[in-house]
């Protein structure tokens, strides 16, 4: 059985939304998160109807985003790279997608598409809603890259409609700065599909404690920290099970490669590389915490989401985007970021809990997912902003 919610679902606003054939345009830089994160969301637009067109790099996930019913422009862009020439190409291309598609709105998610594709669309006078995911290193460092991306964004969103923000220090650091006032707008993250990632039931008591580190192994999401720790606990609880699901994005042909650390690690019994994997449900459900010691820039972490809706304890960083997600001893465990110590303790402290207790944290974890981050207050969010748009 689809647990997926459906497009045509009642979403309870259908009456405000003119049935003529609009055009939308989604301008992002990854299938995954599109497919993954937003996919209710294409859903109910497709539903309205709308004619929904996607410009985004090619990837594995386009064939089902196409079967869904979107228009895919291919738009290749290098997500990490600042090359001035391919820069250029990623902002011509943005132009020329909005000359042939002709939007009528338009939506963009992730740096380069909010500030390339948003300075396009307000060229061309299109309205659009804009979402801030993160704010990026270059923001969040000092110095002139900062200024310089400062002043992007404020060029960038001279013209939207609406500013979505996924938590408040990245709301409070537009506002700071004058970047579209009146405009902003709070979502709880991308949410989480409370069907899809349904409570599971908390492993057997007799079953070893399994944790789990979900994410591109990066050094921002605290990959570090993670493998330190791992190190650590399997020494003093040798029947602990580590487990990363992810891929890695740094250079393979570096001695100290990501990859090179953890197949040492995974030849030394310490962890299990599982790669990536489409569907993280299975592993959930034989773990007993998710651990996220990211202090990447993160919007609103999915990662902490899902392991929360799943009824997963979670133990992250108190830092905007992952603190949100936790009540601290009640729903799982914040720690300080890029302190291996202060992780280390906090999964001890885990790891001395009764199983009751853990089973309770997950339980708690669930329903506050269920109280404040349900995807369904997103897709209404957005489907609310469009009628105010388009009428």
């Amino acid at each position: 059985m689809d647990t997926h919610i459906k497009g045509s679902h009642n979403w309870g606003i259908w009456g405000y939304i003119s049935n003529k054939m609009k055009k939308i345009l989604i301008l992002t830089n990854l299938d995954v998160g599109l497919f993954n994160f937003r996919r209710e969301l294409l859903e109910a637009l497709l539903a309205v109807p709308y004619e929904v067109h996607i410009a985004l790099p090619e990837g594995e996930l386009i064939p089902k985003l196409v079967k869904m019913g979107c228009i895919f422009h291919e738009t290749k862009m290098e997500r990490r790279g600042m090359n001035p020439l391919h820069e250029v190409k990623l902002i011509r291309r943005y132009r020329q997608v909005i000359y042939e598609v002709k939007p009528d709105a338009a939506l963009t998610y992730t740096i380069k598409p909010n500030l390339y594709g948003g300075s396009a669309l307000a060229s061309a006078g299109i309205p659009y809603i804009t979402n801030i995911t993160g704010l990026g290193t270059a923001v969040e460092g000092d110095g002139l890259l900062q200024k310089v991306t400062i002043r992007m964004y404020r060029h960038a969103m001279r013209g939207v409609s609406c500013l979505f923000f996924q938590n408040q220090k990245n709301e409070q650091y537009f506002t700071k700065r004058g970047i579209a006032p009146g405009k902003h707008r709070q979502l709880p993250g991308s949410g989480v599909n409370l069907e899809w990632f349904s409570y599971l039931p908390y492993p057997k008591e007799d079953k070893p404690v399994s944790m789990l580190f979900i994410s591109r192994v990066l050094k921002e999401k605290g990959i570090d920290q993670f493998m330190e720790m791992a190190k650590v606990i399997r020494g003093e609880y040798p029947q602990t099970r580590f487990h990363i699901l992810g891929f890695c994005e740094d250079d393979d042909e570096k001695p100290d490669s990501y990859r090179k650390q953890i197949a040492d690690l995974e030849a030394q019994g310490i962890l299990t590389f599982e790669g990536m994997q489409e569907d993280v449900r299975p592993f959930l459900a034989e773990s007993q915490c998710t651990v996220h010691p990211s202090f990447y820039p993160e919007g609103m972490s999915n990662v902490c989401l899902e392991s929360a809706a799943s009824g997963r304890p979670v133990i992250t960083t108190d830092r905007a985007g992952c603190r949100d997600t936790v009540e601290d001893r009640k729903t799982g465990l914040l720690v300080k970021e890029r302190d291996t110590e202060d992780l280390i303790r906090a999964v001890r402290e885990f790891m001395e809990m009764s199983y009751e207790q853990r089973k309770e944290m997950g339980i708690k974890a669930r329903q506050k997912m269920e109280r404040e981050f349900d995807r369904r207050f997103v897709v209404e969010s957005y489907l609310k902003e469009l009628k105010r748009i388009l009428g």
